[in-house]
């Protein structure tokens, strides 16, 4: 069997570093086919008609402080789907590797990140950016991009994503931690209740 097809997309583009990663990173991003996360984000918004019109474009989420959240992941060696909810507001972006490095597509914007292990966290650095995918933008635009996974005590999954833009400064801040859910876990209990479990 072709070892390509029984390795992540993730697990392709770290190498050996995948495996000196938290636990509950490695447990995400080591599954395979159909599965979903849950639990809680808060999601803060820059202030601004530009800002606004920039986060429109992109699909990004609304202002929400212990809201909700729920991703379902799709993943292959290839690509992966991940349709998140932020409460009652969805995101949806596809990642496929490139060149060693991961590209995210997000509304008519394309990302493409290099995967650094930081201890044990993740971190995603923007290395290009394009618009429909065929008008390049400066790399130097999104050095206010930041992009971390890590672990928190209780064993969760957690992430951190800040972009702040040239001039505009704050474009969106959103942070929360996940768990699996298969429907009738403490995730599904706790994300439907609004708690932080």
């Amino acid at each position: 069997m072709d070892r390509t097809l029984s390795i992540t997309l993730f697990q392709r583009l770290l190498g050996a570093e995948f495996f000196h990663l938290a636990p509950a990173i490695k447990t995400l991003h080591g599954r395979r086919g159909e599965f979903r996360y849950a639990g809680i984000a808060s999601v803060r918004r820059g202030r601004g008609l530009p800002k606004a019109l920039l986060a429109r474009i992109a699909r990004l989420p609304p202002a929400m402080e212990d809201a909700p959240i729920a991703i379902r992941f799709n993943a292959s060696p290839e690509s992966e789907s991940w349709q998140r909810r932020f409460g009652s507001a969805s995101m949806q972006t596809r990642l496929q590797a490139r060149d060693g490095l991961l590209k995210e597509r997000l509304g008519p914007c394309t990302f493409a990140y290099r995967l650094v292990r930081v201890d044990k966290e993740l971190a995603w650095t923007v290395e290009r950016a394009r618009v429909l995918g065929i008008v390049p933008l400066p790399a130097k635009l999104f050095d206010g991009v930041r992009c971390r996974e890590s672990q928190d005590d209780a064993g969760r999954y957690c992430f951190f994503v800040e972009a702040r833009l040239p001039v505009l400064g704050l474009l969106i801040r959103y942070e929360g931690w996940l768990e699996p859910d298969d429907g009738a876990g403490t995730a599904a209990v706790s994300a439907a209740s609004g708690r932080i479990a």
